[in-house]
């Protein structure tokens, strides 16, 4: 079993838990994620490691309640225990021979692109951050990216955090400012990542998106996280979940994850409501 150590609200949608599972912990890097069970009839969800402490014994989670599962298991509190965690999973994001890099998060994909910032300003790289959200009420993280980043861009949709506008605004203005980086790493909402690489692509600069929203199972079983790469086709969860954001078809992506957003609502709806039944 693997006992929560901190449950924490990062905002009204979004919860971060340090799990105690010190193996995990001890192989993790990022880019990577982990494979867990609420229960012993739970379905088996992917999350990405937001954070790991080898001394502590601890990896740290963060997820947005949009489901059945992930309903489930917010309903679970500091001293209570997962059933299964399982990993690392997945290739770690390749941070070998990069002086100046920009990170590129969107919303709770903030939460796998905090990880891989930290190790690049870690390394000793320069770290550029560009970070965005609909409104102030749903950042996420932001003394920590400010923690590894030699420079932090904050946007928002509606002008309550930072600057107004969007991510690509953000990123243009400091591209056409003269900055260069050796890659460009997006991780959010599929339309953010493919206007991001949409940009990059024009301005010649390698660019890496993660393709963890797509994923489902996590082991290709299910083929849910299929997509096509360069015309050939790939799994986010066992040949990413990071790609060369210039190859991947994001419309393809994009079509086939909102075929299961009908799904999801309906699941978590359910759960809600037996959580509110036992409640009283």
């Amino acid at each position: 079993m693997y006992r929560i150590l901190k449950k924490q609200s990062l905002n009204p949608t979004v919860t971060l838990m340090k799990i105690e599972a010190p193996a995990v912990a001890k192989k993790a890097n990022p880019g990577q994620f982990i494979i867990l069970r609420v229960d012993e009839n739970g379905e088996r969800i992917p999350l990405t490691i937001a954070d790991y402490d080898v001394n502590e014994g601890s990896v740290t989670i963060i997820f947005q309640i949009v489901g059945a599962t992930t309903e489930a298991l917010n309903h679970l509190n500091e001293g209570d225990s997962l059933h299964d965690f399982v990993g690392p999973l997945g290739r770690a994001t390749n941070t070998a021979g990069k002086k100046k890099v920009a990170v590129v998060g969107g919303g709770v994909g903030c939460a796998i692109a905090y990880p891989v910032a930290k190790r690049f300003h870690e390394l000793g790289t320069e770290v550029h951050t560009i970070a965005g959200f609909r409104t102030k009420d749903l950042v996420i993280l932001e003394d920590e990216f400010a923690g590894v980043s030699d420079r932090f861009v904050r946007m928002s949709d509606d002008g309550s955090w930072g600057e107004k506008g969007l991510v690509t605004d953000a990123l243009k203005a400091l591209i056409e400012s003269g900055e260069t980086y050796d890659e460009v790493i997006t991780i959010g909402p599929l339309i953010m990542m493919k206007f991001v690489c949409k940009l990059t692509k024009e301005y010649n600069v390698p660019t890496v998106a993660s393709m963890n929203p797509i994923m489902i199972d996590g082991t290709g079983m299910c083929g849910g996280c299929r997509l096509t790469v360069d015309g050939k086709m790939r799994f986010a969860c066992v040949d990413g979940p990071e790609f060369d954001g210039h190859l991947i078809d994001f419309d393809e992506a994009i079509a086939r994850s909102s075929m299961y957003r009908p799904f999801e609502r309906r699941a978590h709806e359910e759960t809600c409501n037996l959580f509110r039944k036992e409640a009283n």
